[in-house]
């Protein structure tokens, strides 16, 4: 089943702004969230699509891809990887002032209290030759990421230490501000809802609870990946600070242009040379095909310089799993620039005859040539 519009899921132009995105998916999630809506799995999936659209129209990136590709710019690139209700609270809880206000306007208390923070992601990048993404590729990377400390295992204490409850928080994590009628739990400020405060601090990460450390990572890279995406490592990314989740590390991959071939989407477009002879008469050729090897191609009598053929399959696959693209020929004529004797004089001979034997077509404007002089000289 296709899937719908991520601008249309929210009802939004294509050209509105963040702030208007945003505006209309707090609406929606309202209306359609899990808890005033018990028992309804349409309202429940709705929800989720929701939170799947604004995932990637909010992310600049994400959106640029989306409008270039659809959504084949963003599947598997870290577009629509919820789960449950809970997934979209852990990534969008923020933009509502903490998780915890669908807490407070639908009554589920037990979600809020201490929030677990999931660590930071991680950018690196790679660059191929068209034949590495064509057929796809491991590459190894290496980079810096923060991993949990040893010596007190996250924790960022001193071993043996114990942290002491947040006094600002009372070891929720959260704090309650009113306004009005309308109240909003937001996560404390001071101990970052941890509910905790260190005060003997680990003196290997100075509290931080990770260090940085150097690591190596293998990548598949998927076949017929295309310039500007990305793959996603889930949880090859930063270590959480207060015990959570890795973020992911994603590989943004460039991909080198080609001396031969240029790419179209799936396709991949052959600009070919043909003599004026092959073009009248007709030709068998072999066209190289990329990473080795040659295809024939029939070309037919009469062809004309600029005429595409196309070779099916003979292109690149979808990373995403779909049809592979095709190999388009573009033939041109060549006009040679030097020529032997022997060649000038059969063109001469030519151009004699077709004064001679003139086409209907050349015939008229011929006349019309003729008739325009001795008009104007006359």
């Amino acid at each position: 089943m296709a899937k719908r519009d991520y601008y249309e899921v929210l009802g939004v132009a294509r050209d509105a702004a963040d702030r208007d995105i945003a505006k209309a998916y707090r609406k929606l999630a309202v209306k359609y969230h899990p808890d005033s809506n018990p028992g309804d799995d349409q309202a429940h999936l709705q929800f989720k699509l929701c939170a799947e659209a604004y995932e990637v129209l909010s992310d600049s990136d994400k959106r640029g891809r989306y409008d270039r590709f659809g959504h084949a710019g963003v599947e598997g690139n870290g577009g629509g990887g919820f789960q449950s209700a809970e997934d979209i609270f852990a990534a969008f809880g923020d933009m509502f002032g903490g998780s915890g206000i669908f807490g407070e306007m639908f009554g589920g208390g037990a979600r809020s209290g201490r929030r677990v923070q999931r660590g930071n992601d991680l950018r690196v990048d790679v660059t191929l030759t068209l034949e590495e993404a064509a057929k796809g590729i491991t590459r190894s990377v290496r980079f810096n990421r923060n991993v949990a400390c040893a010596t007190c295992s996250g924790s960022g204490g001193k071993p043996g230490s114990q942290p002491q409850r947040c006094t600002q928080c009372g070891g929720r994590g959260q704090v309650v501000q009113s306004a009005g009628i309308l109240r909003v739990q937001t996560t404390c400020p001071v101990c970052r809802g941890a509910g905790s405060r260190i005060t003997d601090p680990c003196t290997d990460c100075r509290g931080q609870g990770f260090q940085k450390k150097d690591v190596s990572l293998d990548i598949d890279i998927p076949a017929g990946i295309d310039d500007g995406m990305r793959v996603r490592i889930r949880g090859q990314g930063e270590a959480s600070p207060n015990g959570g989740p890795a973020g992911d590390c994603y590989c943004f991959v460039s991909v080198e242009s080609h001396k031969l071939f240029h790419r179209d989407g799936g396709n991949l477009v052959l600009q070919w040379p043909i003599t004026f002879t092959q073009a009248a008469l007709g030709a068998e050729l072999r066209v190289p095909a990329l990473g080795g090897g040659a295809e024939p191609l029939h070309v037919p009598r009469g062809t004309q310089s600029g005429e595409v053929f196309k070779l099916t399959g003979r292109g690149l696959p979808d990373p995403q799993g779909g049809r592979t693209g095709d190999l388009l020929v573009q033939t041109f004529i060549e006009t040679p620039r030097k020529m032997s004797p022997e060649q000038e004089k059969l063109l001469r001979q030519l151009a004699e005859l077709e004064q001679t034997e003139v086409q209907p077509q050349r015939k008229k404007f011929l006349d019309r040539l003729k008739e325009y002089f001795s008009v104007n000289t006359g």
